[in-house]
């Protein structure tokens, strides 16, 4: 099903990054020819015949978000936005006008729909957004406009030349999307997760693997401060490790225990049908949308999925952890009333508002069997013995161990042994100073991320979070999913079988069943 393209006047670009000419489509289109760097820019000036040209695929609020920090970025060029949402106001997010504000901003237009009520977002927000910002900042070039798409499979017909893509759309739609541009041979950038079955991330890693581009998953990090803590552990700080938790207070979005039974109209200029993609259909409804979609077991992936990437990525590759071999859960419960009588609502369509994860590993090497402990909705692991303050903070991570614990933030940073006199006693005895505290500034390893994916669709070395590497996690968190579904039940998991093995039927949930048109296959 095509959908309708708002699109400037046609030109012809030169494939690959060797180009010598690059052409900026809109009004009448124009040429132009490299010149010397001197002449077109100064400090940080990149060639056009150098940019990565980008689509970019998904224009909510996550999506515009970054697209603001994206855009300075000189050795990446958006050509093309795409989102089956028009223009709309209907958006949900954190704040009221924020995001207004942001891209008020970037544009250098204070009172871009100031007054408006509701939270902006769709593919003509961000067409703006991006002709705007390239008009202003890249004055002596010709630069005309980007193309805008509903549907992304006629975007990566259309668009032959891109070199890449971004992804920041509900996670149902990863694999299908990622897939098809890799097959394309295009580079890609996706946040998390890889996709919200089993199945599915399973065939990402496989198609990356095969077409050998250039992908970065963009809730990983480098590792640093988590490194730090294993060198501790390795060194005997808190004797052998036993346990790892990681907490957060998610959800902080709406949670809905039923599903709901009204059928509003869909919205104008919003392709639902695109929305759905590969699920199964069902009457559009605004509770399955926007940022309260990673709610529902058919389009997102929980809390675990939102977060748990960020603080989990480098623990599953610093530790060595492969795929879980055990996964329970433990969900909570929604009552109402039939009537007279309390009942439980069943469930198997929408996650818990709380719940605790346990992942068992098997031993590997030196390294001893391990269980990893996931809680949110504001549950949290028992008060470990010497912590300083009354209680745990809101989010963390913390690592158990038979001689004592260690204790971060909930991305590993600004770790310290507990109690505090064991954290003196550990770094006096090897002559070491405390680790300074981490720098607040989550932009800078966003942009250190972009830049050495750049280089990696330049033909330099894959990046910390390229998507052969996701592959454990993206097992586990899945198979977290599953076991909520079934109402906390225990999974023993076989990896490289990829089955279930002591609960035959759950393995109906590692893929999906497809809507017509949608199948999807390496």
């Amino acid at each position: 099903m095509a959908g309708t393209m708002q699109r400037a006047n046609p030109v012809s670009r030169a494939v690959g990054l060797s180009r010598r000419k690059f052409m900026f489509a809109g009004g009448a289109a124009a040429a132009f020819t490299i010149v010397p760097r001197h002449v077109l820019g100064g400090p940080g000036f990149v060639p056009p015949s150098e940019k990565i040209t980008l689509a970019y695929i998904g224009c909510g609020t996550q999506g515009l978000r970054e697209m603001v920090d994206m855009l300075p970025v000189p050795e990446i060029q958006i050509v093309a936005v795409c989102d089956p949402v028009k223009d709309s106001h209907e958006y949900l997010d954190w704040s009221r006008d924020g995001l207004r504000a942001s891209i008020a901003k970037a544009m250098g237009k204070p009172d871009w729909r100031r007054g408006i009520s509701g939270v902006p977002g769709g593919r003509e927000v961000a067409k703006e957004l991006i002709e705007t910002f390239y008009a202003r900042q890249r004055s002596s070039e010709k630069f005309g406009g980007c193309r805008a798409y509903s549907d992304f499979r006629e975007l990566l017909e259309q668009e032959k030349d891109i070199n890449a893509v971004k992804i920041m759309t509900p996670d149902h739609l990863h694999a299908t999307i990622s897939m098809a541009a890799m097959k394309k041979g295009k580079h890609v950038l996706m946040h998390k997760p890889l996709a919200n079955r089993l199945q599915e991330a399973r065939w990402v890693i496989e198609t990356a693997r095969q077409t050998k581009v250039a992908t970065h998953f963009l809730a990983a990090n480098d590792g640093t401060d988590v490194q730090t803590i294993k060198n501790w552990i390795d060194d005997g700080a808190i004797g052998t490790l036993r346990e790892i938790h990681n907490w957060s207070n998610r959800p902080v979005w709406p949670q809905y225990a039923t599903i709901p039974t009204d059928t509003p109209p869909d919205p104008a200029d919003f392709d639902w049908s695109l929305w759905l993609g590969p699920c199964a259909d069902r009457p559009y409804h605004p509770h399955y949308t926007n940022m309260v979609f990673r709610g529902w077991y058919d389009f997102g992936g929980g809390a675990l999925a939102d977060m748990g990437h960020y603080s989990l990525w480098s623990v599953f590759k610093l530790f060595d952890l492969d795929s879980p071999i055990c996964v329970e859960s433990r969900p909570s419960h929604v009552c109402a009333l039939d009537g007279h009588v309390a009942i439980k609502i069943k469930n198997d369509y929408s996650f818990p508002d709380a719940c605790v994860i346990r992942f068992h590993f098997a031993a590997k090497g030196p390294r001893p069997a391990i269980d990893l402990f996931w809680h949110d909705g504001s549950m949290k692991p028992p008060t470990p013995d010497g912590l300083e303050t009354e209680e745990l903070p809101a989010e963390g991570l913390m690592f158990v161990g038979d001689r004592g614990n260690i204790l971060a933030d909930f991305r590993g940073e600004d770790p310290h042994i507990l109690p505090a006199g064991k954290m003196r006693d550990y770094l006096k005895a090897r002559n070491l100073s405390a680790p300074p505290p981490s720098p607040r500034d989550p932009g800078k390893a966003q942009r250190r991320a972009i830049a050495r994916w750049v280089a990696a669709c330049k033909g330099g070395p894959a990046t910390y979070g390229n998507f052969l590497q996701g592959g454990p996690i993206s097992d586990a968190f899945n198979l977290a999913a599953v076991s909520l579904r079934l109402g906390g039940r225990k999974l023993d998991f076989d990896a490289p079988a990829m089955r279930i093995t002591n609960l035959p039927e759950a393995n109906l949930h590692l893929t999906r069943e497809y809507r017509k048109g949608w199948e999807l296959q390496v």
